[in-house]
Order: C-alpha cells, then structure tokens, then sequence
C-alpha cells in the first residue's frame, strides 16, 4: 500500500478521537476513499469492483472488522481506521474467513479439508506436492550479522517442520524452492506489492510454487526484544504463505495478518498447526514440538559471543557503526556509553572505541536489553528503562529499592523510546511516539503539565532510538542511522545526516565501514 492512505487513515483516526466534525467532513471523503483502496488491495472487494457503492463498501467494512474481532457496525469507525493503519503482511485476506471456516468444519466433523483456488494466484498450485524443500536466504539487511540472520531463518522454517511431515534444507548459492529477498519499494511485483517504508505492509510472500518471501528493506528490523520489527516473527508468518497457508482469523495465530511482538506463549497457535497439517501432514516420527516465544528473543545468544568472537580474531570494536543502537548517553568525562542487545561500548573523548562488554558485567541486574539510558549530571548516576521498569546505578551499584515499576510512579510512559538529561532545565526527560515528559531524576516523579506534545522540540523526530547533550552544548538524538543537531536556545534542528559517517566522536573513523552503513 503506499504510504498517503495510511497518513490519511491515521489522520482521520486522530479527527475522530478528538470529536472535530469540521475535520471529519474535510477529510472524510479522501479518507473514505483511501478506506476503499486498503479494502481493495487486502481483498475485501471484488477485482473487478468500480465506484463506491455503500451496501457494498459497509459489507466489506463488516468483513473487515470480523477478520479482526471489531464490532460489527459495517462503518468507518476510529477503531476500524486505527486497525487499518497498523504494521501487516502486505498478502491480501480474501479467503481467510471461508478457509478458517473449512478447518473449523473439517476439525469438528472428522473430513478432509478441500482446498480452495485462489483468485489472486488461480495459475499457482494451493501447495508444494514434495515433502522436502529447500530455501536460500538471497540478502539481508547490512546492520544485522549475516549468521545471526540464517539462524533466525533456520528457526522460523523448524518451527513448521516440527508439527508437520515438511523438511526443509538451506541451499547456500543453489538454486532453491523458496527465496527470501529484502527490497527497496516498488520491486516489480506490481503496484500493489510496491513496500510503502516503515510501516504499513512490511512484507509478502507467494503462495506456492512460485516460493518467494519479499521484505521491505527501509523497515527496522531487529533480532531481539529490544527496538525494530522483529524479523524472526515476520520471516515465520511469510514461510506459512509460501507453503500455502492464507491468514488466519485468530487473534493469537503466527498466520495472523497484523504484526505481533514476540510473547513468551508458543510462536505457532493451534489454527496455524491446523492448517499446515491439512496441507502436509503430521510429523512422521514423534509427536508435535511446539516452542515458546522467549525460545527466540535474543539470536546473538544462538552463536559466539561477541566477547568471544573478538579475542579470536573477529574484529566488533565498532560493530555498532554497521548497524543500529538501543540507547546512547555521555557521562561527565565526556565518555560516550552506547548500547546495543546485551552489550555496550565505550567511546572515549578522543573518538577512540572499545568494547564491546557485557552490561550485566557493568550493571549487574539489567536486562538484556534496554528501551532508553540516561545519565544525569545532577546526581552522577545511570537511569535505564524497559517496559515499565527502570534502573538506577551510582557507578556498578545499583540503588536500593530498584528495579521497580516506573510506570506506576507518576505515569512514566512504557517503553519510551529514548531519555535524554536536558542540561538547561536539570531534568531528565523520556521520549515516547509525539510526547515527551520532564521528570524529576530523584522521584521520577513527572512534572506537572507534561507530557506535552513533541512540536516543542522543532524539528526532531519520533521514535528517536537515542539522545545526547554534547560538550558544545547542542543535543544530538539519533534514529537509525540518522543524526538530528538540535540547538537548545533556538529550539530547532540545525542539522542533520547520518551518523557514522559524519560524527567523528562516535568512533566510526573507518572509512570502508562508513560506506557500508546503510
């Protein structure tokens, strides 16, 4: 889908929830529309459908909001809209509701499941008729280790050979069954499969045999718990289409069209293990293994270590210059701390990096990976965040009475994107989506009148991944691979770039590394 419905949709979304009816009738026609072409592409009118016809349109909004447990109220609701706006598999549901139905049928009563034709792909078989195939990973995103990425795929292709009769094999440069590709948007897919950036549609895949996955390569991606589209879950949920399963109606199904964060429960729910055994089979030998969600939060823990890999030769004193970080903050020597999984690295005044050292090492009790870091020069302690809990650390020793639940002491946001010590006003202050709130280091506590809306930083993004004050007295906050320099007495952005290749003090200093950085 491209990007203006979806800013259209999230518009409209805003407008209801603030009541302006004004608003509503400027944007609700335009908004209506692009409705219309969300329904269209995912599958909710006919190819052949031409002009807006209420009935129909109410019919197919009705689906829509069956599909994802809405009430049926068969309008263009703001619940509906914020639905329609959220992070998906770019496949389109046409038949997810009458093949749910079938399996429910055929689990209840005992019969085989009849495979349906799909419109979409009428030329393509509904399933691959061998049991053994084989798939080749063709590019990944540069900022992810390439063997942390195969591990992550050979997981998420085990997790459907394990409750069914498939088995699956990497093919290294031959020639495969099933390709998986990350792109940039439109890739010669058609209009309809061009990726849209983050958000929207993050990926999609064909049915068999034509056996690709495709992955929007301007999205986030990540392989642990910590910030980023989690592209374990991702590549999972794409595999099942390959392997011809459409999406499914159930909230906690892996086949689910909507993204979802990896939980603890099992990947696989019992509609996804349904549906891939109508197709295939159980598994020849031994019964169904099915694996928790916490199996798969951290892939860098599935290899060597880091730590270990550097003394046997690999070189990560600047592994965080190829990629992206979690947090970012600066002591009072001027020391840069920068974060990243269940690591950090030191960057000295001079643009000098060493690392990269485990965080339980320095900070005993953090998790093993963290939302947003601070250090305060009020006090001279490190403030961490994840979820709704925080830490607080006088050197490696942490305070009495932390961790606890932040968010319940003065309604700190969960997950907030990034914090920052505001040297101006003696705050710390968290970041979340458009909001930003000033808290008090002592009994974070949030001060009166926040969170106030994030226009008040002119021209800094949201979901900054980090933030910084520099000596020079300019803050810096990071998203990604970009850099925004804001100047405090004006209060607007001066500058901007990227990071690795334009910031000498964060110890990127090679030049082949910079070019790399992506």
């Amino acid at each position: 889908m491209a990007a203006a419905p979806i800013l259209g949709l999230l518009l409209l979304s805003r407008l209801y929830s603030r009541g302006d009816s004004a608003g509503l009738g400027r944007a609700g026609a335009e908004s209506q529309q692009q409705a219309e072409k969300f329904l269209r592409k995912y599958g909710y009118f006919g190819s052949m459908h031409r002009g807006l016809d209420p009935a129909e349109f109410s019919e197919a909004i009705r689906e829509f909001q069956w599909v994802y447990h809405l009430p049926l109220s068969g309008a263009l609701d703001a619940s509906t809209i914020r639905h329609m706006s959220l992070p998906r598999c770019g496949v389109n549901d046409l038949d997810s509701r009458s093949a749910w139905k079938d399996r429910v049928d055929s689990m209840l009563s005992g019969r085989t499941v009849r495979r349906r034709r799909r419109k979409r792909f009428s030329h393509q078989s509904g399933k691959w008729y061998k049991r053994h195939l084989t798939y080749r990973v063709v590019n990944w995103p540069r900022y992810l280790p390439e063997h942390q990425v195969r591990q992550a795929v050979k997981a998420a292709f085990e997790l459907w050979s394990n409750v069914s009769s498939l088995v699956f094999w990497e093919a290294a440069g031959d020639p495969a069954d099933i390709r998986l590709t990350f792109f940039h948007g439109d890739h010669n897919d058609g209009v309809d499969n061009a990726f849209d950036g983050p958000g929207g549609a993050l990926a999609h895949a064909f049915f068999p045999r034509r056996g690709e996955a495709h992955f929007d390569n301007d999205e986030r991606w990540s392989l642990d718990s910590g910030k980023g589209r989690n592209l374990f879950v991702v590549v999972a949920h794409e595999i099942g289409h390959t392997l011809g399963l459409e999406h499914s109606p159930v909230r906690s199904a892996l086949m689910s069209p909507y993204y979802k964060k990896l939980g603890k429960d099992f990947v696989l729910n019992w509609d996804d293990i349904l549906s891939v055994q109508n197709l295939y089979g159980k598994p020849p030998r031994g019964s169904v293994v099915q694996l928790p969600g916490k199996l798969f939060a951290h892939f860098q823990d599935w290899s060597q270590d880091l730590e270990g890999t550097k003394h046997q030769g690999g070189d990560h004193s600047s592994h965080y210059c190829w990629s992206f970080f979690d947090a970012i903050t600066m002591d009072l020597e001027d020391n840069l701390y920068i974060f990243k999984g269940g690591h950090y690295w030191i960057v000295s005044k001079g643009g000098n990096a060493t690392g990269p050292d485990l965080l339980r090492a320095m900070w005993p009790g953090l998790p093993s990976t963290i939302d947003a870091a601070a250090f305060s020069e009020e006090d001279g302690k490190f403030y961490f965040f994840k979820g709704g809990r925080c830490w607080r650390y006088k050197g490696s020793s942490l305070d009495a009475g932390f961790p606890h639940k932040c968010s319940s002491m003065g309604d700190l946001p969960r997950h907030p994107d990034t914090a920052l010590y505001f040297q101006p006003l003696h705050h710390l202050v968290l970041f979340k989506g458009p909001k930003y709130y000033m808290v008090s280091g002592e009994s974070l506590q949030v001060e009166p009148y926040y969170p106030r809306s994030l226009k008040d930083w002119g021209g800094v993004p949201a979901m900054a991944n980090g933030a910084l004050t520099r000596p020079d007295g300019f803050v810096y906050f990071f998203r990604n691979d970009q850099f925004w320099k804001f100047n405090p007495d004006t209060l607007r952005v001066v500058e901007s770039g990227k990071w690795a290749s334009q910031l000498g003090w964060l110890g990127c200093q090679d030049a082949a590394l910079n070019q790399a950085v992506v």
